[in-house]
């Protein structure tokens, strides 16, 4: 079996891990979603089923020869039974636990299978190779009695089971006449009879997460769809401080390399951007507790950049010796300066390097860890910062609505909003190699200004209110000026140019303009017209760095179904949608890009955005409720 992005993610918002079709483990972190893969079958550059792969874990039956897979229903849970010529079959349960303990959430770094034989006895063979250091070598092990220890370079994990664990560190083939529970945690003893402990753990997971779907407001249509998605984005928050990662892995590349330069990006960050689309799409849902648990860490986050404190947990001795720390102090001295992207714990350096002993996803290297953009001038991010904070002064449902306080907390960010809306930055497309004034940057500065003004509004700072709405009229002015090309009567990507960029289409979300205005439908007719292949968008069609872009971008075309909508074409956009459906996963997820020709998911997998882009088109296209009550 070959490497696809047909995988199944399971996790609890602390561990998370991706499953493929044969029911194997093929990509797992530790002891964080951002640290060393103790599971990397998934970029080890061959088959994950091959005698000699490493990196993986998986239950094998003897003479297989059909595997069925679906999540329990409303969960994360993945239900895998394989079935052999002889009829026998075997079920597989597996999920990450989560729930309510001793009053606290109970989510470990831990991975829980539950394996029983459904007919006959049917022979299985465990094969768990974890590995250490970025795929250069396999987990030391050590064994007792009832477990077995990984030690790995960053962490040590046990497993406890019920098997004989002879079986598995010899990966000795056994019959399965009874069900066995295996329970990959911390390095710790196990104070339960296991089978009656993993149950139970499966019970109480089941619980919490149908019950956090059953607080959605999913649209009428595509609930399923929906809902999956919702259960993908929530996997990929790092519930500890609040952040959202982009995507669960790293490296896998946008298109099939050429000259074995690959499009091979690390997204186990959090991108302050794809953070906002997210709670703005969960908000959506009706879902607050991601948008309160990501405002701590937004909270935290500014109080880094207004005090200039953006070397939090660095040993100061060693700060001089890393590169981009420069980057992370506030630029020129001025408060209020925020990078793009932070690691989960807020670490403002991620410092980008070779992973050397992986050769990635079919052997498409390099695999990166850490990632540039850290570096990066990417404006718009003032902007984001806001949007996904202002909802906090008028949401009365919040634990913890926004004060005073807040509002002042968040004016250093607005101030540096308002000077850098003319300056050149990196865009939201993270170009590496050349800068310009963006309208997409431009416009979310912009709307930073004007949403301050509508907080201070709110608590009765008029004098403030004034002062933010002028510099937002002030932003406005000039991006009506400077990037509206009168010879093509449109907006263009950039201040004086002529370039299309799909995140143009923004400009109505972002309530910069209504879709009705005319320069609104002329821009949208340009941006499908200049950057639409066949059924998919592409973010641009320019060079950049490696080339022309060879893959669609998930997320733009899910901003072209909107455009379509908006522009009253709701039976094109209802039939792109509905393509854009048929072309995910088996687990009912997309990652970033998708070939032109539609026939293969790439990039990293699952992708925010993408999912967020699900979101946004189900509940903008579906009927209304009203119509069957």
């Amino acid at each position: 079996m070959s490497q696809t992005l047909d995988l199944f993610p399971i996790g609890n918002c602390a561990a998370s891990a991706l499953i493929d079709r044969a029911g194997r483990f093929v990509w797992a972190c530790a002891p964080r979603v951002d640290g060393d893969p103790f599971f990397s079958a998934l970029l080890g550059g061959q088959d994950p089923g091959a005698a000699e792969a490493c990196g993986v874990w998986s239950i094998e039956v003897e003479g297989a020869v059909e595997t069925i897979q679906a999540y329990l229903r409303n969960t994360p849970i993945l239900r895998t039974e394989i079935r052999n010529a002889d009829g026998a079959a075997v079920e597989i349960v597996d999920f990450a636990p989560r729930y309510r303990h001793l009053g606290r959430q109970y989510r470990p770094l831990a991975f829980v299978r539950i394996v029983r034989p459904l007919r006959g006895a049917p022979r299985i063979r465990i094969r768990l190779r974890p590995m250490t250091n970025y795929g250069e070598r396999p987990c030391a092990q050590t064994m007792g009695s009832n477990h077995i220890r990984y030690v790995g370079h960053d962490v040590t994990l046990r497993l406890t089971t019920d098997a004989p664990v002879s079986h598995i560190a010899e990966e000795r083939a056994f019959r399965l006449e009874e069900s066995v529970s295996l329970f990959l945690g911390p390095d710790e003893g196990f104070d339960s009879e296991v089978s009656t402990a993993t149950l139970g753990m499966l019970r109480e997971t089941t619980a919490y997460w149908r019950g956090w779907v059953r607080t959605l407001s999913v649209p009428l249509e595509w609930q399923e769809a929906v809902i999956r998605a919702a259960i993908t984005l929530k996997l990929c928050a790092y519930e500890e401080t609040g952040a959202i990662v982009a995507a669960l892995t790293t490296s896998l590349p946008e298109h099939e390399a050429e000259g074995g330069r690959g499009r091979n990006w690390d997204y186990r960050y959090c991108w302050l951007r794809d953070a906002y689309y997210v709670v703005q799409a969960l908000n959506r849902l009706g879902a607050a507790d991601l948008l309160e648990n990501y405002l701590v860490y937004l909270r935290n986050l500014v109080d880094q950049a207004t005090r200039g404190d953006m070397t939090a947990g660095v040993d100061p001795s060693a700060q001089r010796e890393i590169p981009g720390l420069e980057q992370a102090r506030p630029a020129n001295g001025k408060a209020g300066h925020v990078q793009p992207v932070y690691g989960v714990g807020l670490e403002p350096v991620l410092t980008e390097w070779i992973a050397p002993h992986l050769p990635g996803y079919r052997g498409i290297g390099p695999v990166r860890v850490g990632n540039q953009a850290h570096e990066h001038l990417q404006h718009d991010v003032y902007g984001q910062i806001i949007l996904s904070s202002v909802q906090a002064f008028f949401d009365e449902r919040l634990l913890r609505p926004a004060t005073a306080d807040d509002f002042r907390a968040l004016e250093p960010i607005g101030e540096r909003a308002f000077e850098l809306h003319d300056k050149p930055d990196a865009s939201l497309w993270e170009f590496r190699g050349r800068e310009a004034v963006h309208t997409y940057s431009s416009v979310m500065c912009w709307a930073a200004c004007d949403r301050l003004g509508n907080a201070a509004a709110k608590l009765g700072l008029s004098a403030r209110a004034d002062y933010w709405n002028a510099r937002a009229e002030q932003v406005r002015g000039t991006i009506e000026t400077r990037a509206w090309n009168a010879e093509e009567g449109r907006f263009a990507a950039t201040f004086e140019g002529d370039g299309l960029d799909a995140s143009l289409l923004q400009l109505v979300d972002v309530r910069f303009l209504p879709a009705d205005d005319p320069r609104m439908q002329a821009t949208m007719a340009a941006v499908e017209h200049g950057l639409r292949r066949g059924r998919y968008m592409l973010r641009y069609a320019i060079p950049d760095d490696f080339g022309l872009p060879k893959t669609a971008f998930n997320f733009c075309t899910f901003w072209l179904i909107e455009a379509l909508h908006l522009s009253g074409r709701t039976g094109e956009a209802r039939d792109l949608f509905e393509e854009m459906l048929a072309r995910r996963t088996a687990a009912g997820l997309l990652s970033e890009d998708i070939a032109l020709d539609g026939e293969e998911l790439w990039g990293n997998y699952p992708q925010t955005y993408s999912l967020v882009g699900l979101i946004n088109c189900a509940s903008l296209l579906s009927k209304s409720w009203q119509s069957i009550r």
